[in-house]
């Protein structure tokens, strides 16, 4: 899904971080035994990840979308010391898998992991974030942008994945999908209580500062 030519995003990976060894198996693992695994975020959308988590450093972070814990595992490395990660999922099925790897990772005993139809379990919820990472089903985009909005600090990030869809949202005639993620983006666009831009990293993501 990603936008960048081949040989050049291999020029990118030459000159960031590496990924750990366990990120590296979820990676492979990922790829040779899960559905879609497209979805993973990978090794560079993983370093801008874990790079913009790290320039803030925050206290709790809410990840909407766990799919098998790689971007969990990414935005984790930034958190402060006595730091929190509450990530959401719906898919029970993965959940051994998941829980397998965060147990390996020096973070497991700051993620916490909720199954569930997260418009439903954000709710439940009593916290402010100061990151919050929405990577789920795009049609919900909007619902989960408003229903965390107010619970994110001044100066926090809002980061949403898959915003330009493979670079659909230029095209005149959209499919439904397109139309959800195209509709969207003029919300936060139009959003005066918000800095914000879109990095053309993978499939697009919009890094949102709340003012």
């Amino acid at each position: 899904m990603s936008l960048i030519k081949e040989d050049l995003q291999d020029l990118l990976l030459k000159f960031c971080e590496p990924e750990n060894a366990l990120l590296q198996r979820i990676d492979r693992e990922t790829h040779l035994k899960v559905l879609m695994p497209r979805m993973l975020s990978g090794h560079y959308q993983g370093r801008v990840l874990s790079m913009l988590s790290k320039l803030i450093n925050p206290k709790r972070i809410l990840e909407i979308g766990t799919f098998t814990g790689y971007a969990t595992l990414c935005l984790a490395e930034g958190l402060a010391p006595n730091g929190l990660l509450y990530t959401l999922d719906i898919n029970v099925e993965l959940e051994d898998r998941v829980r397998g790897y965060f147990a390996e990772s020096p973070y497991d005993s700051k993620i916490k992991y909720i199954l569930g139809d997260a418009t439903q379990t954000v709710n439940d919820l009593n916290e402010s974030f100061d990151l919050v990472f929405i990577d789920a089903d795009k049609k919900n985009n909007g619902t989960y942008y408003d229903m965390v909005f107010d619970r994110v600090r001044s100066g926090g990030l809002i980061i949403v994945d898959n915003v330009l869809w493979s670079g659909k949202v230029l095209s005149n005639q959209q499919d439904k999908d397109t139309k959800n993620i195209s509709t969207f983006n003029d919300k936060v666009a139009a959003d005066e209580r918000v800095e914000k831009l879109i990095l053309p990293v993978r499939d697009g993501l919009f890094i949102i500062r709340k003012k």
